[in-house]
Order: structure tokens, then sequence, then C-alpha cells
């Protein structure tokens, strides 16, 4: 008879956990979308992407289908950073560090070359990251 009770007591315990997130949790202030060596503009440039008109071509992209909704310009800055033609492979960008203040958000963005050999083909980076906040974006 222990035994049993012991077995149904242990039995309620596990699964009345719940796996489910906290709702109170905060996002993570930024996350990387898409990093791709292709698809890319000519030349280097970086855009802050905060109305809806600009939004748009975020939400044709085919790759960013899953990873945005319609509604997330309300609540998020994106950024589109080009690093122009490239003559070989293995260019991408990475965030070196990232600091909300009380009005704005800074970010150092690198820019990485290839490491070692590198295909000898025309590139041109790109990277698009969602900024959980809708401060002001200043990029070093």
């Amino acid at each position: 008879m222990k035994k049993i009770i012991t077995t149904i007591t242990v039995c309620v315990v596990l699964f009345s956990c719940s796996t489910q997130k906290n709702s109170n949790e905060k996002p993570p202030l930024y996350e990387i979308l898409k990093q791709s060596e292709q698809g890319g503009a000519n030349f280097r440039f970086f855009e802050i992407i905060s109305e809806q008109k600009e939004f748009k071509m975020l939400l044709n992209d085919p790759d960013l289908k899953n990873k945005v909704k319609a509604t997330d310009i309300q609540t998020s800055n994106f950024l589109l950073l080009n690093m122009g033609e490239k003559n070989y492979g293995g260019y991408s960008f990475s965030i070196e560090n990232i600091e909300e203040t009380e009005n704005d958000i800074i970010i150092a963005i690198k820019e990485n070359g290839p490491k070692g050999l590198a295909t000898t083909v025309m590139t041109y980076p790109i990277c698009i990251v969602k900024i959980n906040s809708k401060k002001n974006i200043i990029i070093q």
C-alpha cells in the first residue's frame, strides 16, 4: 500500500511540473536573424529599420518568414548591416558589445574577415539584427 501511495505521489509531482516559459521573462536585448555571405548590397552601409514602411521588406524576405511578425516593429528595431562587395568568401559581422542606457542602445559591431583559406568568389555579406527595444540606436 505504501508503494502505491508513494508511486502516485511521485507521479503527481512529476506531471504537475510545467515546462512553459515564465511570461515575465524579458527577451534578450538582440537576436541575429540572418547572417549570410550573399544577399547584401554592392556598397557598405548600415540601416536602422524602425518604421512600418521600411519593415515591409524584411517581412517579404523568405529567410525571415518564420523569424519576424508584422507586429514586431511596434516593440523592436532592426539593423540591416551590409559589408559591400568582397572578392573572397568568409566575411561576416559580429556584435562585440551591446549596452542599454536610459535613452539609447549602443552597439559595437565588428567586421570579420576570412580565417585561413577562402574561396575566390564575389560575396555580398549581410546581417540582420533584431533589437528588442525602441530606444535610439547608436552604432560604433
